[in-house]
């Protein structure tokens, strides 16, 4: 199998939370599962490589919306084509909202997304800053939200169920279409959620063929990633894992 090849949209404009270090967990649990893995950073579709193993796609903030919108929709068959292909695809915060049919700002101003994924962002009447804990099929899953809008018009397909937190605003958390999972989680999520990263490794590597096995190195680092979600399920009055 040759090199995995982990694409970072837009690292600089979608890294308000830390997002693009997501590409750097999947290189590196990918490596100590023994497969060669390299993280290509895109900022315009020029740097896309000719293969492509799984996309991490970061948050940012509301004034950059409408240039990241403008670079992602030079890249919108591409992704459409990945969507296709069964690429995993990790979409955070507005990177998220990105990939909608659109988001809807206050003051009744539209930004029109590329339209690869199921609903829409719209405005809440105060921000959500908090602790988000979610009940999903990859295990509880825990990070930090820090988003303006409400998420509507894909309840049928979400990440989980909220435990705590507002996540899309009703009950319910992200969105899974095939394999493209979208999330309000920051951390960078799959560094506090490694189960979340061993499925989308998964999907990357049975494209191939392959299986794939978490590395011995996997495990005290998963350890602490444990223990800082019990961390926050203590706080938040949380049955611990």
């Amino acid at each position: 199998m040759r090199p995995l090849t982990i694409i970072s949209i837009l690292p600089d404009l979608l890294n308000t939370n830390g997002d693009a270090a997501n590409a750097r967990v999947l290189a590196q649990r990918a490596r100590w599962s023994g497969q060669e893995a390299n993280v290509v950073e895109v900022r315009t579709r020029a740097d896309l490589p000719a293969d492509v193993d799984s996309v991490v796609i970061g948050s940012g903030s509301d004034s950059q919306l409408v240039a990241a919108r403008d670079v992602l929709l030079t890249m919108a068959e591409d992704l459409r084509a990945w969507t296709t292909a069964g690429v995993p695809i990790l979409a955070v915060g507005t990177g998220w909202e990105l990939l909608s049919w659109g988001i809807e700002l206050s003051g009744g101003v539209v930004v029109e997304g590329l339209g690869l994924v199921a609903g829409r962002a719209v405005p809440r009447e105060s921000r959500a800053i908090d602790d988000l804990v979610v009940t999903s099929k990859y295990g509880r899953l825990v990070g930090f939200e820090n988003h303006a809008r409400d998420y509507v018009g894909a309840e049928g397909s979400p990440l989980g169920r909220v435990v705590a937190g507002t996540g899309n605003g009703h009950g319910t958390e992200g969105v899974v279409m095939g394999d493209v999972i979208a999330t309000h989680l920051h951390g960078p999520v799959l560094a506090r959620n490694p189960g979340l990263a061993d499925h989308l490794l998964r999907a990357a590597f049975a494209r191939h063929a392959v299986e794939y096995t978490p590395g011995a190195p996997t495990r005290p680092v998963d350890e602490l990633a444990r223990a800082a979600r019990n961390q926050v399920a203590v706080r938040l009055s949380l049955a611990i894992d």
